[in-house]
């Protein structure tokens, strides 16, 4: 197994195909930032959300600026 850096390469997203979202638990609170395809309505885990922090570093490795719509 090779160890070495860890890839910092900007990720990226279809904005033509995918919307960003966060998905929010209504019994937990729980909040998970991802994709949702635009066709079928499908949900795509990114990344836990515990605090602005995390929401923020989502934003910055997608290049994501603006209102994330939520979903329930």
């Amino acid at each position: 197994m090779k160890f070495g850096k860890r890839n910092t390469a900007k990720a990226g997203y279809d904005a033509a195909v995918k919307t960003p979202v966060i998905r929010c638990s209504i019994c937990t609170g729980e909040q998970v930032a991802g994709f949702q395809r635009k066709d079928t309505g499908t949900f795509e885990e990114v990344m836990l959300i515990r605090d602005a922090a995390d929401l923020q570093a989502f934003r910055d490795a997608y290049g994501i600026e603006g209102e994330i719509r939520k979903i329930y």
